[in-house]
């Protein structure tokens, strides 16, 4: 009997046509974790800003694959041996970078689970698949984890020069229309090449180097740090916040059976040894959040009703960015005057007034670097080896802070 899993096409908005070379990445594609992905969006409530930016973690992850299936044929054209072992491995980890996002991707990252990060709960599900599918990501879970002893194709999964930010800058980009965004990643997979087992590029491909860090300073000021898509998602996680102290008081909230659990447990790291959070947590997506925030529209609770009708309605808080931190006399301005028109308390005002932070670095040479390499063999960081100062400026970290308060 012939196997269902032969190389298949995508057709993909960015790229074009996308195919499958191992029967590997279908079995993953089929299952019910990585179908998951198609309801959850990478741009959480950027859509409210951008219209288009509506593509998923789906959409995200099979660019990704196609982007290291490139790269695997530049560094083998350059000489470097990738075993088809390697080349499957790299591909599946980078298929499975962010299947371990919550809903709305990084909006409700430590809301849905305190203090863990997606890449956790990925390898928490790459394990699970592991096991079901006898094996077939060991290769992968240790590139992911860079326990692998090619050190390169980690790089290729999670650097600062990696696949994931080569697609999402070029989808992004292009889903928004921003079109600062836009990036070479062709060009500069072309121009990849490892030294001492780590990858560089050659010195041609400097320019797009260049291109890429200023579209990446320029993307996230635009898009995902714009002051509206920060309110827009702040809104979303005060209201599950609101939520789940209603919950622990023991109020009835409409929500569907997973998002019930997380809302009425406490689930922290080590319950995610246990199967039955794992599998709520695969329950879990886009449309739990939405569907309960419509409902919840209604519900008698005062805070809890405005806020989700203020997200379901684009009624967003106003918000004011600053260089400098906001006073206690700058919040309590707003607090006062919202408390005087709705008649709340300066307690329930802290869930429409409150202060933070955000922060930019388009490049970080202290956590790891992108090296180019010259024709003599020497290897340079991009900030040494370009003459471009604004290049050097933008490995500083640009601190913002905003206040968010309502439109009364």
């Amino acid at each position: 009997m012939a196997s269902k899993y032969k190389n298949k096409i995508f057709n993909d908005p960015v790229y074009g046509f996308i195919s499958t070379p191992y029967d590997s990445i279908l079995k993953i594609i089929d299952h019910p974790y990585f179908q998951r992905l198609r309801r959850i969006k990478q741009l959480g409530l950027t859509h409210m800003v951008y219209p288009g930016a509506l593509h998923t973690r789906f959409h995200h992850a099979m660019g990704c694959t196609h982007l290291m299936r490139q790269a695997i044929e530049t560094l083998r054209s350059n000489g470097h041996e990738i075993t088809e072992n390697e080349a499957e491995g790299v591909i599946l980890a980078i298929l499975l970078h962010d299947i371990g996002h919550g809903p709305f991707s990084h909006a409700l990252e430590h809301s849905i689970v305190k203090g863990m990060h997606h890449e956790e709960l990925s390898l928490v599900f790459m394990n699970e698949l592991n096991i079901e599918f006898n094996g077939i990501l060991d290769t992968a879970i240790a590139i992911f984890k860079n326990e692998y002893h090619k050190k390169f194709l980690h790089q290729l999964v999670s650097s600062q020069l990696d696949m994931d930010r080569l697609d999402y800058l070029k989808r992004d980009s292009f889903y928004t229309g921003v079109s600062e965004g836009v990036v070479s990643n062709q060009r500069i997979i072309k121009m990849l090449d490892i030294v001492n087992d780590e990858l560089v590029i050659v010195e041609k491909g400097i320019y797009s180097i260049e291109k890429f860090i200023v579209a990446r300073r320029l993307m996230y000021w635009q898009v995902y740090l714009h002051k509206t898509v920060i309110s827009a998602e702040f809104m979303l996680v005060k209201v599950l916040e609101r939520a789940k102290e209603l919950a622990k008081q023991g109020v009835d909230l409409f929500c569907s059976p997973a998002l019930k659990f997380f809302l009425y447990e406490e689930i922290n790291k080590s319950d995610f040894e246990k199967k039955e959070v794992i599998n709520a947590f695969a329950s879990l997506d886009d449309f739990d959040i939405l569907g309960a925030i419509k409902v919840w529209v209604h519900h008698p609770d005062k805070i809890l009703s405005m806020l989700s009708d203020m997200i379901i309605n684009r009624k967003l808080l106003k918000i004011k960015v600053a260089k400098v931190p906001f006073t206690e006399m700058d919040l309590l301005t707003e607090k006062k005057a919202f408390t005087d028109k709705t008649g709340m308390s300066i307690e329930e005002s802290n869930y429409f007034v409150f202060s933070d932070y955000m922060e930019n670095h388009a490049y970080n040479p202290t956590s790891d670097s992108i090296n180019i390499l010259y024709k003599d063999g020497q290897v340079l960081d991009i900030t040494e080896a370009s003459d471009n100062l604004n290049i050097q400026a933008l490995t500083q970290t640009v601190r913002k802070y905003y206040l968010c308060y309502p439109s009364i």
